[in-house]
């Protein structure tokens, strides 16, 4: 018996400037796992050394939520409206909690300098009520003591945010939830527990059983709730798990998480009106409010 509720296959979005993606969550059947909102699978794109600008993600608002990017190969350049100028670089997060208003830019620099192969994940976590309205920060982590991993079985995983299975990671998070990065053998297995009411696993690359039923390399598999989930690789697979407690309904319209609707208006209309500061050391363009988007 399948411990899945719903298959999502990732479907094609173009960022701008022919930097396509596969948009997961939210879908129409499932908004969210947990107080993931949003998951975008970006490349595995080759940028060439001179690519141009078109590639990169102008600055651009948020509010509500917490932004993070994890890479499995290339590095991005992020600078926000606090100060913040960051690279980001395989297997670090960046975790920016936007809170009442922050805006970002996200830009290839280093592939630009060097060539690289662009490839990773970009989800968003919609903040509590309680925490919608709160100061914006920027966090960077990196290593074990920040992002605890382990290695046994043919699994090698890294807890990105979180906690689960007795682990924690350093990451700064606003409600119960777990996000993790598991590259696995062919054959290996191991299970996912029963911790948190919402849970889904994504494949990456490759493929996996998921108590025997196969799941494919941009595939997400949302699970009923209290059953552990034994996943097997079928050949060698890069796996994403995530989920944790519910926050509440929430409206999204393009860049802005609220659970309400006048919040996101008055988001927009202080995009529109530019009464939101760009970021330090990058604000010589943005992106308009695309109308209509949502």
């Amino acid at each position: 018996m399948t411990t899945a509720t719903l298959l999502i296959d990732r479907r094609t979005h173009d960022l701008g400037g022919g930097f396509v993606v596969g948009r997961v969550l939210p879908f129409r059947k499932r908004r969210m796992v947990g107080p993931f909102i949003f998951f975008d699978h970006l490349g595995p794109l080759d940028v060439a050394r001179g690519a141009p600008h078109e590639l990169d993600v102008r600055p651009h608002p948020h509010i509500g939520l917490s932004t993070v990017t994890y890479l499995y190969s290339g590095a991005i350049t992020h600078r926000d409206s606090l100060g913040s100028n960051q690279e980001i670089r395989p297997g670090e997060v960046n975790w920016m909690t936007a809170g009442s208003g922050i805006t970002h830019s996200e830009r290839l620099e280093y592939a630009r300098a060097h060539g690289a192969t662009m490839h990773g994940i970009q989800a968003w976590v919609a903040l509590p009520r309680e925490h919608e309205e709160t100061a914006p920060a920027f966090h960077h982590h990196q290593g074990a003591d920040e992002l605890p991993e382990f290695d046994e079985d043919g699994v090698a995983g890294r807890l990105i945010a979180g906690a689960i299975d007795g682990a924690a990671a350093r990451v700064r998070t606003h409600s119960p939830l777990f996000y993790l990065h598991w590259e696995m053998a062919d054959g290996a297995r191991r299970a996912l527990g029963t911790d948190y009411s919402e849970r889904a696993v994504y494949v990456a690359r490759g493929s996996v059983e998921l108590d025997g039923q196969p799941l494919s390399e941009g595939q997400m598999l949302v699970l009923d709730p209290g059953r552990a989930a034994q996943i097997q690789a079928r050949g060698p697979a890069t796996v994403m798990l995530l989920g944790g407690e519910p926050v509440g309904e929430r409206f999204i319209h393009w860049n802005f998480v609220s659970s309400s609707k006048d919040r996101l208006e008055q988001a927009r209309e202080d995009w529109r009106a530019q009464r939101m500061a760009l970021p330090v050391g990058d604000d010589q363009e943005f992106i308009p409010l695309p109308e209509g988007a949502g």
